[in-house]
Formats: C-alpha cells, structure tokens, sequence
C-alpha cells in the first residue's frame, strides 16, 4: 500500500511541474517594440515555430504579441510591413494574438492628428508594458526575441 500512495505523490508532483501532463495549455508572451522588420520577423518566426513544436508533440500552447513603442507598427495597418504574414496567421494560427499598446497608439494619433488603423487581427490593450508585468505575474514565459 505505501508503494501505491509513494507512485500516487510522484506522479501527482510530477503533473504540477509538467502544464502538458496536468492538461494545462503552455503560454507564451512575445515583445515587440522596435520598428524593424526583422525584428517584426523573428517575433513571427518565434511565434510559428513554437506554435508548431507543441502542436507536434500534441499539447496546447496560447500566444500573445505585444506590441508597444515603435513596434505598435507592426500592427498599424497602414504601414506594416509584414501585413501578408499578419493575415496568415489570422486565418492558420487562432491560438496567436496580437495586443497593441492603446497609450502608443494614443500618442500617434496626437501626432499625425488622427488614429492610425490597425490591423484586422488586433485587439487593444491599455499599456502594452503593463500588459506583460501582468502576464508575467500569471505565470506566461515572456520573451524579447
């Protein structure tokens, strides 16, 4: 009977440390706050290939980009440059989200006098740093590719 209960606790503290075991979708928070388009890329590329990694080995994994500062213009459907890329993953990758920082897009628009549209895809978000302290706090891997 102990050995049972001994199996049960391992396997049991071995589901709180793996999200894939316990069910959990993995998440994943990515940066963006340069106007470079490889930059802008490399966010894509992280976003896709993880998004695949784990779709390969049959686990769930959520995705956000941020987008704050210069990087809002990624998001700006006017002058992305990766407007073709956007739209791909708009219509193969549901579990990729874009946030655009609404303090960036606010300042833009005090600048060009009017607000710049953003791109189908995106959702807005108060402050896009704010956003990412919080997403931290809850526990989403944050990266700066």
């Amino acid at each position: 009977m102990r050995m049972i209960f001994a199996v049960v606790l391992a396997a049991l503290a071995w589901s709180a440390v793996s999200p894939a075991l316990a069910g959990e979708t993995h998440k994943l928070a990515l940066q963006i706050s340069d106007n470079d388009p490889d930059k802008m890329n490399a966010v894509l590329n992280v976003a896709a290939n993880v998004s695949k990694f784990y779709a390969d080995k049959g686990d769930e994994i959520e995705i956000q980009i941020v987008a704050f500062n210069a990087g809002l213009n990624m998001l700006l459907a006017d002058r992305t440059p990766v407007q073709a890329r956007l739209k791909s993953f708009k219509q193969g990758m549901p579990n990729v989200s874009f946030l655009a920082c609404e303090n960036t897009l606010e300042s833009l628009t005090r600048k060009e006098g009017k607000e710049p549209p953003l791109v189908d895809n995106a959702q807005r978000v108060t402050a896009g740093v704010v956003t990412l302290i919080e997403l931290g706090e809850k526990g989403w891997t944050i990266v700066r590719p």
